[in-house]
């Protein structure tokens, strides 16, 4: 299965809350989220109704992908057959658009990651048929 020639565990699409546009829009590069057309405000995580309003006003759009290092660590975890995975550096990205979104901060040195730094979306594959947003610096 090529899920397991990555080894990486991916994730499920929602039960509670239509993610397809999220999921489609990350297969082809776009990241999508949410947003309350009542309020004009972009939401993340999905929801089935609007954080700001409560309405079911909702639709995907696409968004820049560009941001802030709001918060981020380093991951490392000893053990065999984590080679050229760990350690891994994690942030929580203020969006341009006013929300954050957690995702791994690819191709710079971990311990070189700052709170502030600017990023942009860049994308993580997960299996050969998902790939979930992640951040490169800029």
């Amino acid at each position: 299965m090529a899920d397991e020639k990555i080894g990486r565990p991916v994730p499920k699409p929602s039960i509670y809350v239509d993610t397809k546009p999220f999921w489609d829009g990350a297969k082809a590069g776009k990241l999508m989220l949410q947003y309350c057309r009542d309020s004009e405000r972009f939401q993340h995580y999905p929801r089935p109704v609007s954080i700001f309003t409560g309405s079911r006003n909702l639709e995907w759009r696409e968004v820049s992908g560009k941001g802030t290092i709001y918060a981020c660590t380093v991951i490392r975890v000893p053990g065999p057959g984590l080679e050229g995975r760990l350690p891994l550096s994690v942030a929580t990205v203020e969006l341009d658009e006013g929300v954050r979104i957690l995702g791994n901060i690819l191709n710079k040195d971990p311990d070189t990651v700052a709170i502030g730094q600017r990023v942009e979306v860049a994308w993580d594959r997960l299996s050969d048929d998902v790939q979930y947003p992640a951040f490169n610096v800029v």
